[in-house]
């Protein structure tokens, strides 16, 4: 059997109601997120809390040393939980990750987060592209609205942009439900 981790990325307090970027389903996608960490922590899968700390206090948001840059009650770490700190959307660059997955025989990645369409986005398929499997629980991810050109995009609809691409090409992309009570199977 292939070994698993569950990464949790930027999970942070800025992005829910009263935060300074939040995000239209972060409540539901962080609750799915805490019903995964609580099949691995049962499981006994590792777990990886990611965190982003802007470079900044001028940054829009995750400024450090605020409570918007904490990670979220509903999967605050428990002792012995790794936690990183990136300062990237890719949860790789500069920062210990893939070497604590190397050195724990990590295989295949499950991750959840926020925003779907940066850090989320950006570690899955770096994931891929590093040769680790990767599922995304894609009703445990939260994306923003965006606007380019001209157009704005609902958040709904950058969600489905995202996942149908990472669904394509980088891995699976399923569902709280489907995945809850078996995150040691690859």
């Amino acid at each position: 059997m292939t070994k698993t981790a569950l990464i949790l990325i930027d999970i942070q307090n800025d992005y829910f109601d009263g935060g300074l970027m939040a995000l239209d389903s972060m409540d539901a996608a962080a609750a799915n997120a805490a019903r995964l960490l609580a099949g691995a922590r049962i499981q006994q899968v590792p777990v990886f809390h990611i965190r982003h700390i802007a470079g900044s206090a001028e940054a829009p948001f995750f400024r450090p040393g605020t409570v918007g840059s904490e990670i979220h009650e509903t999967v605050r770490p428990n002792p012995g939980e790794t936690v990183i700190d990136k300062n990237r959307p890719n949860a790789f660059i500069g920062t210990s990750l893939e070497a604590a997955l190397r050195e724990a025989g990590i295989k295949h990645l499950t991750l959840c987060g926020a925003m779907s369409q940066m850090c989320v986005d950006a570690t899955a398929r770096a994931a891929a592209d590093m040769g680790f499997a990767v599922t995304v629980v894609g009703d445990a991810c939260a994306a923003a609205s965006v606007s380019f050109g001209g157009v704005s995009v609902p958040s709904g609809y950058v969600q489905v942009a995202i996942m149908a691409p990472l669904a394509a090409s980088y891995g699976k992309v399923v569902k709280t439900d489907d995945i809850e009570g078996s995150l040691l199977a690859a």
